[in-house]
């Protein structure tokens, strides 16, 4: 099987479009470049879903989000909280927005999206702490906000599903079975770039193997972290307690392909029950770009619906 072609049609258009950029450029240029390209194919909210503006206030800082509802939907719904990828460098509310609209209405769900601190600015461990605090935010204040209370899931894409892995297990370290699913697209998970897929797919479309050393670079361009701190390194640990059942989506022409699968293996291993959607004709971000390309769609819609399905059955 090949790439879809409305996927790289996609891509194409973006290298036309947009020059390349210096290999010095600093985080804010890449920041601005993601964010003007996400505008320029950012498509209009569906009525099917309402999404509201909240802020969450953490000890020596406040943290947006954005909660997305179906609108038909019966209350009170079950809350995924979602951190968007982006190389923990790039992104924010904005630039998936669509994303996890998508994602609310095909799950029935509730769907919060954080807007967490980015590197290098606040590189590790910012984002891993927001994405824990955030998380517990939620958890704590779902009757307040009307969400139902005896289930709570995670998910992220990229760079975003490393941060759910992590403020998972953290949750479900403190309260057992806080977190009941995750749902984990195209997770980077590995500081390594020798991996058959990462050589493979080294050029891309939608995530080069340069980008990611990069994005590694500016992440952990503070704090050093310990070898086995499984904020940094979610691998590097077993899990004390059994991980949340999870959803883990692949895309065969990724750099991150094999990481998918080598979180499935590690979260059976630890007894942890997993279902791979293993996007065939997809590459690296295609749910945030669903809009150009009907294959992207498909994939995303079914993802959804799976999470909604695995939210409900859990417990």
């Amino acid at each position: 099987m090949t790439i879809d072609a409305g996927l790289l049609r996609y891509h194409r258009a973006i290298a036309e479009g947009y020059p390349p950029m210096s290999p010095n450029a600093d985080a804010r240029t890449v920041r601005a470049r993601f964010g003007d390209i996400a505008k320029a194919y950012s498509q209009a909210r569906s009525d099917a879903v309402a999404a509201e503006n909240v802020e969450i206030p953490l000890e020596g800082r406040t943290l947006a989000a954005r909660v997305y509802k179906p609108k038909a939907a019966p209350g009170p719904l079950p809350l995924i909280v979602y951190f968007h990828g982006g190389g923990w460098v790039v992104g924010d509310l904005d630039t998936h927005d669509g994303l996890v609209e998508r994602l609310a209405q095909d799950s029935q769900c509730a769907v919060a999206s954080v807007d967490y601190r980015l590197a290098p600015e606040h590189p590790f461990p910012a984002p891993c702490d927001d994405a824990i605090d955030a998380l517990i935010w939620f958890a704590e204040h779902r009757s307040r906000l009307g969400f139902a209370t005896d289930r709570l899931a995670v998910g992220g894409d990229s760079a975003g599903a490393h941060l759910a892995v992590v403020a998972a297990r953290e949750a479900n370290q403190r309260v057992a079975g806080l977190v009941s699913a995750q749902l984990l697209l195209y997770p980077v998970m590995r500081r390594q770039f020798d991996s058959p897929s990462c050589i493979a797919n080294a050029n891309g479309p939608g995530l080069t193997s340069d980008e990611l050393k990069w994005y590694w670079a500016q992440f952990l361009s503070g704090e050093t972290p310990r070898d086995h701190d499984v904020r940094a390194f979610p691998l590097s640990e077993p899990f004390e307690r059994t991980p949340a059942p999870a959803i883990i989506v692949a895309a065969a022409y990724d750099p991150l392909y094999d990481d998918a699968f080598e979180l499935e293996r590690f979260l059976g291993a630890n007894g942890g029950r997993v279902e791979m959607i293993d996007a065939r004709d997809m590459a690296h971000g295609f749910a945030r770009v669903h809009s150009q390309s009907d294959a992207a769609l498909g994939w995303l819609r079914r993802i959804g619906e799976r999470t909604g399905e695995l939210v409900r059955a859990v417990r």
